[in-house]
């Protein structure tokens, strides 16, 4: 028979539980924007449509999980890391899938033509996007670990390589994006203004994707150096 417990059923036998549950629904979410991409290119609307409702619905399943979170955790307890830290990680995972949310919002409602020479490349950052979501997941995954080895030993060395390996990762994505944007200002006098303008936007959102999930290793990295 279950738990009548609401915090026990949400938190289970890991205080990490629901953060854990939160960062793959938010990879989920990611995963999809890639897609969206390969629909622009092949100017499928319909397809560009039927992807965004199905990131609304995951972006939907991960801020209920976070909510359930933020309402269930209790002001004080003796926990193995500091409550701020755990809603701060919360708080940059959420920032993903709301992220990837965007990204659908607008290329659904707004049809968007793609400047010359950037198809393969949206599409090839937006996937470098989703490798740095799940890498940042695999670090996420580790924190059980982490807590029964006192955030040290030879679990902490391995997580702080996971950590690097993520930044690494998202300097080539950071170089994906730069690139991206000189071409679209090499061909901005061919494009709208307002076009340019949403592009600059969406550009910087796909970038944001893998700079999220820089920003939970980057939390992760603090929490061991303390």
């Amino acid at each position: 028979m279950g738990s009548s417990n609401p915090l026990s059923n949400l938190f289970g036998k890991s205080p990490f539980k629901p953060l854990q549950q939160h960062m793959r629904q938010v990879v989920s979410c990611a995963s999809e924007v890639p897609a969206l991409f390969e629909a622009l290119n092949a100017g499928d609307e319909a397809k560009i449509k039927e992807i965004k409702v199905r990131i609304d619905d995951l972006e939907g399943q991960a801020d209920d999980t976070k909510d359930q979170l933020r309402a269930h955790l209790p002001k004080s307890l003796f926990m193995p890391i500091d409550r701020r830290d755990l809603l701060d990680l919360l708080s940059h995972q959420d920032n993903i899938a709301d992220t990837a949310q965007s990204i659908a919002e607008l290329l659904s409602q707004r049809k968007m033509e793609v400047p010359v020479g950037m198809g393969d490349l949206l599409v090839d950052l937006t996937k470098g996007g989703v490798d740095a979501c799940d890498s940042a997941a695999k670090i996420i995954e580790e924190l059980d670990e982490l807590v029964e080895m006192g955030f040290g030993g030879r679990e902490s060395t391995r997580v702080l390589e996971m950590v690097e390996a993520l930044a690494k990762l998202e300097i080539e994505n950071s170089k994906k994006t730069k690139e991206l944007l000189s071409n679209l200002f090499a061909h901005e006098n061919e494009i709208k203004p307002v076009s340019v303008v949403l592009w600059y936007q969406l550009i910087n959102w796909i970038g944001d994707l893998s700079g999220g999930a820089e920003k939970v290793g980057d939390r992760l990295r603090l929490l061991l150096a303390r």
